[in-house]
């Protein structure tokens, strides 16, 4: 893939040499030419210096080839301007943007804009490790749903995933058995020692707790 990547600080760096070590083509642009001293010397993609919303700038990083765009200054508007010229000026197929306001996020996303809110995920892993042992909000980046972990007991071996289902409230995506992990159809029944994983609303995580008894 061609990435495009604004902003070298410490989690546009860390991308970058991720994405460059996996073997992908990536541009990294930054205000200041010191940042790139984070980058490292194994780093073989391009660098440029100035702003991610500049037009010119973004044509001469080759943005017209660019798959992915990936906007993570410290700055909610500069990633917000960027993200947007990126994908509404250039139709970059994949646009996401860094946004720190947690209040901001919502209204960007309903915008039609990929946004990651490193704040709320934080605060959601933070939230996590204090109050819950299986229950994980922060992988979906959402407040409305998470990742629920079940360990099958006497009473769930032997129902099929279609009958722990619960509409609306709770899905199973995926069952953790000594064999690995598995995509469940409806009709896969739960054996001993599975681990289920599943998708619950989080205003009825109580209500799915008591069902389960964990």
């Amino acid at each position: 893939m061609y990435v495009i990547i604004v902003g070298c600080g410490r989690v546009g760096s860390e991308l970058a040499k991720l994405l460059s070590a996996e073997g992908h083509n990536v541009v990294v642009i930054d205000r200041s030419a010191k940042s790139f001293e984070r980058l490292g010397g194994t780093f073989n993609g391009m660098t440029l210096v100035g702003n991610g919303f500049d037009v010119e700038l973004l044509k001469s990083a080759g943005i017209a080839q660019a798959d992915a765009f990936c906007s993570v200054t410290n700055g909610d508007n500069t990633n917000i301007v960027s993200a947007q010229v990126a994908k509404k000026i250039f139709k970059v197929p994949k646009v996401i943007a860094r946004v720190y306001d947690p209040d901001r996020a919502d209204i960007y996303r309903a915008l039609g804009l990929d946004i990651l809110s490193g704040t709320i995920l934080f605060a959601a892993m933070i939230r996590d490790k204090i109050i819950e042992s299986r229950f994980s909000s922060y992988l979906i980046e959402s407040k409305d749903v998470g990742v629920l972990e079940i360990e099958a007991d006497d009473k769930l071996i032997g129902l099929t995933v279609e009958e722990i289902n619960m509409p609306g409230e709770l899905v199973v995506v995926m069952i953790k058995s000594i064999k690995g992990a598995m995509l469940p159809e409806t009709k896969t029944k739960i054996q001993k020692n599975d681990v289920i994983m599943a998708i619950v609303k989080t205003d009825k995580l109580d209500k799915v707790r008591k069902r389960f008894r964990i």
